[in-house]
């Protein structure tokens, strides 16, 4: 396993991590889960994320109880959430960054983890109807508080965390460290053109979400939907239109080719191609068998094989001005 800095942080974590969006919340059980986990542990993971959404709560729940099962301990660990949609239909309970409901969020989602902090912390969306101040000045107190060491953003714009990272110095607050955004290479634009000055300029580290595009990219839909996939069980109603999209379908079939040419998956290709942006901290992964996670961590001992001519190529079929 190779390990990156977050962002400008002294914190290292493992270039392919596991996540829980969809595999915790809708797929996998306890037994499941911990075998998921286990798998990831022994190839080298060190990050777990999740967030409070997912599932509303029971992905957080489900992490915790494995965390106590499989007996590890948290130092070797980082463990991340996000806040902001809510797991209850109220007001200042959902869809918000305001003071109230982060202080009162993350009492729930580490009481639901079994943990006392987390590593990483994020905002899960921007909030339009809460002052930028106001979240910058709660996230700094969680931090301060010990109930979160980092805390960062996803899918923000690059304008609303460059404000929220100048209003941080100007108070001398906790600066948000990292961001969360969705890239494949099917979804450029937003790491490569909006994110990427920050990156450079503040030290933003990316911890990169749905690198396989939800599946899609595994190439399992050139050929129609399978029963047992995602698009089957219609866990998300975009995915069927995205997988059954012709220009998706064609991209994607040209990528199991190159994949296939290079002794990979398309997966694994796909994952590798991630990891060559140096604004990439880390790649999250999903898996809902053990199986999914050694074949998706082996991409560490194939990355020289993707090299500039390869990634050449993958730029005319995906170029990055392209949105899916």
């Amino acid at each position: 396993m190779m390990y990156r800095r977050l962002g400008r942080s002294g914190l290292q974590v493992s270039a392919l991590s596991l996540g829980s969006w969809v595999t915790f919340s809708h797929q996998n059980d306890l037994d499941g889960a911990m075998a998921s986990m286990a798998a990831a542990e022994e190839r080298g993971c060190n990050f777990f994320d999740n967030a409070e959404e997912y599932g509303l709560g029971a992905a957080e729940t489900l992490m915790g109880r494995a965390f106590q099962e499989l007996g590890w301990g948290r130092e070797q660990f980082v463990v991340s959430t996000k806040l902001y949609y809510g797991i209850h239909d109220a007001p200042n309970l959902k869809n918000t960054l305001n003071r109230k409901y982060l202080m009162q969020a993350i009492e729930g989602s580490l009481e639901r983890l079994q943990m006392d902090f987390v590593d990483l912390l994020f905002c899960h969306r921007p909030d339009p109807h809460t002052p930028l101040e106001e979240t910058v000045w709660a996230m700094h107190d969680i931090v301060d508080r010990g109930m979160a060491l980092y805390w960062g953003t996803s899918c923000w714009s690059a304008a609303d965390i460059r404000e929220a990272y100048e209003i941080a110095d100007r108070h001398h607050l906790h600066k948000p460290l990292m961001d969360q955004p969705q890239y494949n290479l099917l979804e450029r634009h937003a790491v490569e053109v909006d994110l990427a000055p920050v990156c450079e300029e503040l030290g933003i580290g990316a911890t990169i979400f749905s690198p396989l595009a939800a599946g899609i990219l595994t190439g399992k839909y050139v050929d129609g939907i399978p029963t047992d996939s995602r698009v089957a069980a219609n866990v998300y109603d975009w995915m069927e239109g995205r997988a059954k999209d012709e220009v998706v379908v064609a991209k994607t079939r040209q990528l199991v080719e190159i994949a296939s040419r290079l002794d990979m998956t398309a997966a694994q290709l796909s994952l590798a191609w991630c990891l060559r942006n140096p604004h990439v901290s880390t790649v999250i992964t999903g898996a809902s068998r053990p199986e999914q996670v050694e074949s998706n961590f082996a991409v560490v001992d194939m990355l020289d094989r993707v090299t500039d001519d390869v990634a050449a190529e993958l730029d005319q079929i995906f170029p990055v001005s392209a949105r899916g």
